[in-house]
């Protein structure tokens, strides 16, 4: 369990306090749990006489409530792990999110948070301007079959995917593909050497890349 006294950095007094607004919450669902009304009831988690059975059953339904709670933090956690993984993060920076665990334990507990991902690219609309889509992926099959999947389904509306890419881990176009009017569907291209690396997102050169891949698309016989 995490000692919010001696988490690093600033910010102690913030934490008690979201604390003490969770305790509160615990209180007010087992007040609601056990038929409480408004103003009826006992005014504290400890305002029983502590041996009663009043008090047994209310304390055991407490403890039911924050344990429902835990096992939420935890999962919220968990997926912001994913998330933060697929965004980047290292397993030191999971660790410290997660209240200054070791990069270690970090691992064991989000083994397939950090690593190889893949990103599919969608260029959307009929019509100019066109719309550009992200998604990222833990299988390139699951990005290719998705890829695949909204250029084919692109046709049925004004908005739908015309053309995909995905990219591996190393910023590297794996696939490509166009919706061919001719054939009515989606068909695989071999992209030109200068668009089959992708800079990042956060690099001037990533829109550069997209319109450059909008021209090429475009211009597809």
């Amino acid at each position: 369990m995490t000692d919010l006294w001696n988490l690093a950095g600033s910010g102690i007094e913030e934490r008690v306090a979201f604390a003490a607004e969770v305790r509160d919450m615990v209180w007010r669902e087992t007040r609601r749990r056990m038929g409480y009304g408004e103003g009826k009831g006992p005014h504290s988690v400890n305002a029983l006489a502590p041996t009663s059975a009043a008090a047994r059953r209310l304390h055991l339904i407490y403890m039911e409530v924050a344990a429902e709670v835990g096992f939420a933090a935890r999962q919220l956690v968990d997926d912001g792990a994913a998330r933060a993984g697929r965004a980047g993060a290292s397993y030191a920076q999971l660790g410290e999110a997660a209240g200054n665990l070791s990069r270690q334990a970090a691992r064991k507990r989000w083994p397939e948070a950090v690593g190889t991902h893949w990103v599919l690219y969608t260029i959307t609309g009929k019509e100019a301007p066109h719309g550009r889509t992200t998604s990222l992926y833990r299988s390139a099959e699951k990005a290719v079959e998705r890829g695949r999947t909204a250029v084919d389904e692109g046709a049925l509306t004004d908005d739908g995917a015309i053309a995909a890419v995905v990219v591996n881990s190393a910023r590297e176009v794996v696939w490509a593909c166009w919706f061919n009017d001719t054939v009515w569907g989606p068909e695989e291209t071999e992209l030109p050497e200068d668009l089959r690396s992708v800079p990042v997102p956060e690099a001037p050169e990533h829109a550069d890349w997209q319109q450059r891949w909008e021209q090429f698309v475009s211009s597809r016989p």
